[in-house]
Parts: C-alpha cells; structure tokens; sequence
C-alpha cells in the first residue's frame, strides 16, 4: 500500500488498528516487537515522541529507500525543535522521491525555523513551482528572503502574499520593510501609511514612513513624520536621534542640537548623538567643546566616520599632526569613494610642508565625486529588524 505523508503531519494513523492494538497489548504480556510505522505512529499518538523516534529509526535502518518514512520521521523531528534532524531526514526523503509532496515545504520550513534563511529559499521555490497558489509557501519564501537579506527578491514573494491577505498588518510590515531596505521607497511610503490606517499613534510606523520619505528626498515631510513618533513617545531610543539627524541634513542645527541633546537624555551613551553634537559644535566654531564628545563617540562606536573626520579637523588645527592623520586615515578607510578625507589629510600635509604628500591627496580629491549624505535608514541602523523564527 502506497503511503503519502501530509504536511506537517503523519498519515500513516489507522485509528480502528490501532484501538485493536492497544486492547490485545493489554491483554497480553509486552515482547519485543519488530518496528513498523504504525508502531511508530501509536507512540507518537501516546506522547512518546523519544520512542516514536527509535521506532522510525529502527524501520529506516532496514528500509533505507523508503521515502514516506524519512519525512514522517522530518516531521516529528520537527515536533520536537530537532530542526537539523528534520532537514537530515527530509533531504534523504527527497533523495529517494524528489516529487514526494509536502516534503520540500517541510523542508523549508525545519530550515526557516533554525533561522537559515538562504537554505530556507530552494525549497520553498520548489514547493512553490509544484502549488503555484500555495500562499503559505509564497509568504515563507518572502520572509526567507527577507531574513537573507535579499530585499528585492522579498518584495516581489511578499506583494503577492499581502495581496492574498491585505489585513495581516505584520505581514504588511515586512514587506514595507524590504521595500524600505531594497530602496524602492515609494513601495514602502505605500505600505507605511496602510498600517497606519489602522494605528494613526504608532510612532514606530511615523519613523519608518519618515524614512521612507526622506529615501524619496521629501526631508520636510519626513521630518513631520518624526515629530509625530517623538510626541507619541519621546522615551523611545532613536525617535530623537533620527529627528536629530532631518534637521541636521537640513542645516537647522539648532533644532538638530535640541533634538541630539533629548536623545542623550534618553539614551546617555548614544554614540551616534554625541558625533553630530560635536559636528555641531565645530560648525559652530567650538572645537573645544566639539572634541571631548567626538572622541567620546569613537570610544562607544568605532566607525563613526563623521567623528574622525571632524577630530582630524581640530588636531590639526591643534597642530597635532600625527594624531591628526591618524584620525582623518581612519575616516578615508571608513568610505573611501569620499573626497573629504582625503582633501583634509592634503591640507593637514600641506601645513606640515610636504608639498608631495599634500599633492597626491588632492589629486584624489580630483578624481572623487562627493556622494549624497547617507539616507536616515542607514543612519538609524545596519539592518532592518530580524525575524523571529
């Protein structure tokens, strides 16, 4: 008799058997038996996934090419968190029945769960092209390319998804999200103001529809936007600080300075704060005030390009020259396709009296084209949030 399993489930339950089974081992003393899958599935039925485990185990060791065994075995496996198990007993599953069906989706999603992402998208693919309107599978593979950081692939998988279940506001959130990330802010500025539709007062959407429009180069509405998160919670870590950053961008720096110091009120070891702060201070004229608080910044948070760039600055200015160029070195290495590092390590040669030095850094300066300020997304962060498995 042909056996198929059903996902995420064993199918292999004959429920009058097993009644019977279970009357006669009552009546009659226990004696070693030889494993079979119902055998199996009766344990597994009583609660005892340990035996139901051996059981399969032992039917497998005399039954390599069965097929349906392997991934009945994946899926109690994946019952019990055993996730690396699970993939081990699905792929032998596969390597027997390539079409056995359900397996590929159990397969993606014993990998989903153990939170490898990249291994999780082949197999959904798989379960896809087999049930092209299977939308489990379609919104797995969206989050799986998402978890892997393959935001325009996630996008494309999760559009169809949101579409198949416009209400599922996490769902939504993701995809805005990957929209955000793969930089097609529009996508994202649409989602955005759907979920806040349904919560006008998260302040957690305000920032990210304030990203996202400032991704569009739309600053002041963005700005508006982070106002707004900070009024609905100004104790929230970052509402400040990216506040902060809009009216930075936009060359308000008293408002961004007010908007910093609030941040630190919040969050007293802000790192990214205390550069701008001190960016500020030297836009200001105070190099005094603007050096404890970069050199601070680079303390708490070693790539902090803009705080090497500006403590180069005042050293120099210093007359601390070797400390100065180490400083503006670190900055060049940070981004090196910038020229104004290299353009502040020319002059700082240049007051040093080597005309050679000086004349190589600007002929870098020549060769570079100043890239546009870095969009608030990546300000605020280095990755979107992780899922959670």
């Amino acid at each position: 008799m042909k056996r198929s399993p059903k996902i995420l489930s064993s199918t292999r339950m004959k429920p009058c058997l097993f009644g019977i089974a279970a009357a006669l081992m009552s009546w009659f003393p226990v004696q070693a038996q030889t494993p079979t899958p119902d055998r199996a599935i009766a344990l597994e039925q009583q609660g005892d996934l340990s035996g139901a485990e051996r059981e399969w185990e032992l039917w497998l060791r005399d039954h390599p090419k069965d097929a349906e065994a392997f991934a009945s075995l994946g899926v109690l496996l994946s019952k019990e968190g055993k996730y690396k198990g699970a993939v081990a007993a699905y792929r032998k599953a596969l390597a027997v029945n390539a079409k056995l069906r359900g397996t590929q989706l159990n397969l993606g999603l014993a990998e989903f769960k153990q939170g490898e992402f990249q291994a999780a998208i082949a197999p959904f693919r798989a379960a896809i092209a087999a049930e092209p309107d299977n939308m489990q599978a379609r919104t797995l593979l969206g989050l799986s390319y998402y978890g892997a950081k393959r935001f325009t692939e996630a996008v494309k998988s999760l559009q169809v998804a949101a579409k198949s279940d416009p209400g599922n506001t996490e769902l939504r959130r993701v995809l805005a999200q990957s929209c955000l990330w793969a930089k097609d802010y529009s996508c994202a500025l649409e989602e955005f103001r759907h979920i806040l539709e349904r919560d006008p007062d998260s302040a957690a959407t305000h920032i990210l529809t304030g990203e996202a429009l400032d991704g569009l180069g739309r600053t002041p509405e963005a700005i508006a936007e982070f106002q707004a998160a900070a009024k609905a919670a100004p104790r929230e870590p970052e509402v400040n600080f990216g506040l902060g950053y809009l009216y930075w961008k936009s060359h308000q720096y008293d408002n961004a300075k007010r908007a910093f110091e609030s941040e630190l009120a919040v969050d007293p070891g802000n790192p990214q704060a205390m550069a701008y702060l001190g960016d500020i201070a030297m836009k200001q004229s105070d190099p005094e005030k603007a050096l404890p608080l970069l050199k601070k910044a680079v303390e708490l948070k070693s790539d902090l390009r803009i705080a090497y760039l500006d403590m180069g600055s005042v050293l120099a200015d210093r007359k601390e020259f070797p400390e100065a160029l180490t400083a503006l070195r670190r900055a060049e290495e940070l981004d090196p396709s910038q020229p104004d590092a290299h353009y502040r390590i020319g002059r700082v040669y240049k007051q040093m009296g080597n005309s050679a030095a000086a004349e190589k850094e600007f002929a870098k300066v020549r060769e570079l084209h100043e890239k546009d300020q870095v969009d608030i997304v990546h300000q605020m962060s280095d990755s979107p949030p992780p899922l959670k498995p």
